[in-house]
């Protein structure tokens, strides 16, 4: 992300003067290369630590962006790696259980809750449900028999038994009803919800499905 800090008459001036133009009215196009001779404007930069082969930058402006961005903190050895201690993550701590996955049923038809190549926040429940590259936010549950598949969970969505969701972004507290499935098909998806150019599935919250 990027972080501004402005003077407040300085950023009304820069925005009220790029408002007369023809541009994308974009921060990081306009408005900034504006003050470059206008103004004082001092840039603090921030080192990749990470020893990759290239700097990591993504910028996600769009669905697509921050779809692929998700999917690079799953990646066996991702450009930015969440691990580096030298990066901590500043953030909010909250007070839930670790994330389990439950039944280990490896005969046929039995249910099996399996995470691979996955990102699993606190309180997750994976219940004989199967997870594959996705990240799950806090307190989502995955069902019996339901799979889940490049996809970006948000915190407490319920994914019912037998459903399949695959390369979508679930808002919070969505509820995927049981056998229902995201993903597998394009034209039914785009009747329902939206569909980035990318072909990922996006279900805002509080949509309601049955």
């Amino acid at each position: 992300m990027g972080v501004y800090v402005f003077e407040t008459q300085a950023l009304v001036r820069a925005l009220a003067a790029d408002a007369k133009r023809e541009t994308r009215h974009d921060f990081g196009h306009d408005i900034l290369p504006s003050l470059v001779d206008s103004g004082r404007l001092h840039a603090y930069p921030f080192p990749d630590l990470n020893k990759k082969e290239r700097p990591y930058w993504r910028d996600i402006g769009t669905l697509d962006s921050y779809f692929e961005a998700s999917m690079d903190l799953v990646a066996v050895e991702p450009e930015f790696n969440l691990y580096d201690k030298a990066w901590p993550i500043r953030t909010m701590a909250r007070p839930l259980p670790p994330a389990k996955t439950v039944f280990a049923q490896e005969e046929p038809g039995g249910r099996l809750g399996i995470v691979l190549d996955s990102i699993v926040s606190p309180g997750v429940i994976v219940s004989g449900g199967r997870v594959e590259r996705s990240i799950l936010g806090p307190e989502v549950r995955v069902n019996s028999y339901a799979r889940v598949e490049e996809s970006v969970l948000m915190d407490g969505v319920d994914i019912g038994r037998h459903a399949k969701v695959h390369r979508a972004i679930v808002d919070k507290g969505v509820r995927i009803p049981p056998g229902f499935v995201v993903g597998d098909h394009e034209e039914d998806d785009k009747q329902r919800f939206t569909v980035t150019p990318g072909g990922v599935v996006v279900i805002p919250r509080g949509t309601l499905l049955d």
